[in-house]
């Protein structure tokens, strides 16, 4: 005599303390991990990064028929004070801007910045033939008449941070130098500025 077929809704206990087993286990993984990433974070204690323009300079500045040519060249200081964390900057854009309108570019060669390091980065940023706004080049024209820019410099990285062998995703470091004034007479010294960070 053959043996009786379960009743159709046997099997649904068993389904669902499958899914609660995968639930809890997928649950304690996650607080782990957050527990890990906490521990991290209370061992390294990250401080900001310190970025600072400490020259800038203006050279074959011709600006015609609100077209400019120009040579913008940057120090740009970098400080990573903190002793357990290092930083690879995998990819760096900076940009010159003048009354919101962007004059001039250039990329900056990725570099390894290690633990309590400070970098001097020498930018270059040409621009050629870069057509202005009409009110863009009248005001940089009187500027220059006066004899001094005020300039924004942005840079723009794709940062990874290394905590002993272990190192972070991509995240990205912007930074806004403004405003940084630059003299065009040689004579007159350059004031450090102090560059805002996000991150």
């Amino acid at each position: 005599m053959a043996n009786p077929a379960p009743p159709p809704g046997a099997a649904k206990p068993r389904q669902s303390l499958l899914v609660r087993t995968i639930a809890m286990v997928l649950l304690a993984l996650i607080v782990l991990v957050g527990v890990a990433v906490l521990i991290i974070w209370l061992a390294v204690r990250p401080q900001r990064l310190v970025y600072t323009i400490e020259d800038a300079s203006i050279h074959g500045f011709n600006l015609t028929n609100n077209h400019l040519n120009a040579t913008f060249n940057l120090v740009i200081r970098s400080y990573n004070p903190n002793s357990k964390v290092s930083i690879y900057y995998d990819k760096v854009e900076a940009l010159v801007s003048f009354d919101d309108q962007a004059v001039a570019f250039n990329t900056i060669a990725p570099f390894f910045q290690p633990r309590r390091n400070v970098t001097h980065l020498g930018v270059k940023l040409v621009a050629q033939d870069m057509a202005l706004y009409g009110a863009v080049a009248k005001d940089l024209g009187l500027e220059k008449s006066a004899g001094e820019v005020e300039l924004d410099v942005r840079v723009k990285a794709k940062i990874r941070f290394k905590v002993g062998v272990w190192k972070s995703r991509h995240r990205t470091m912007r930074i806004l130098c403004s405003p940084t004034l630059v003299h065009f007479s040689s004579s007159k010294s350059f004031d450090r500025t102090y560059c805002d960070i996000d991150l």
